[in-house]
């Protein structure tokens, strides 16, 4: 009996359980950080970004917060909420952040009950923001992340052209109990520790009363801690 062939075989497994461990993690990286100018660097980076708005309680908040500390951010937007809150699209726009599509209707059973059905929504909610800033957009984020959809509804998205962006670090402010400036900001410290390329998930719709305070003090401390903002 040749002894090496068992050695051999255990080698070559352990090689293809590397190579796929490899493949599955550059995969995972590029759903959540894709980029406009430079994607994933060495350069250390956060990307702020918005869903569920925009809200006439909230949005003004960030955009001041923003404005005041020359960063922009990316907002995922309900198209339902922008439709009767026009100037809010647009200043989010003249002010240099982007804008991008999160759904129409934000209703999973509806969105997710079919790969066309979830093309829908994504059409409507476009189709207001083109009517705002004149351009659609092709950066998108799924209600609840793409993690653990069907193969199907991510695949329609990317056939359709458009690029999806999750998240590797979050405030908790959509978190049940977690209300509170002092808990966001730590949870989204903690989160994103040791990240070079940080996407952080925040809220800006009406009863996240917390956001504004805790993006603020967030921004300071990426600011110390050597961070550039980049936007999708």
């Amino acid at each position: 009996m040749n002894r090496k062939i068992p050695v051999i075989t255990a080698f070559m497994l352990i090689i293809s359980m590397m190579a796929l461990f490899f493949i599955r993690s550059a995969s995972a990286v590029s759903t959540f950080a894709l980029a406009e100018d430079d994607g994933q660097t060495a350069v250390k980076t956060v990307y702020l970004t918005f869903d569920d708005g925009p809200s006439d309680r909230i949005t003004p908040k960030i955009l001041d917060i923003l404005k005041e500390e020359n960063v922009k951010a990316t907002f995922f937007i309900i198209g339902k909420q922008a439709e009767t809150r026009y100037y809010l699209i647009k200043r989010e726009i003249e002010e240099g952040h982007t804008v991008a599509v999160h759904s129409y209707t934000h209703d999973y059973a509806e969105i997710y009950s079919s790969p066309q059905s979830l093309i829908n929504d994504i059409k409507k909610c476009n189709d207001v923001i083109y009517k705002i800033t004149g351009s659609y957009a092709d950066v998108y984020r799924f209600p609840g992340g793409s993690y653990g959809l069907r193969a199907e509804l991510i695949s329609a998205v990317t056939k359709y052209g458009m690029r999806y962006v999750d998240w590797n670090a979050s405030t908790g402010d959509a978190e049940w109990g977690m209300n509170g400036a002092d808990q966001l900001y730590l949870k989204a410290v903690n989160t994103s520790a040791d990240c070079n390329n940080i996407v952080l998930l925040c809220h800006d719709s009406t009863t996240k009363t917390a956001t504004p305070e805790a993006v603020k003090r967030l921004i300071k401390y990426y600011k110390d801690n050597g961070y550039r903002f980049g936007v999708f």
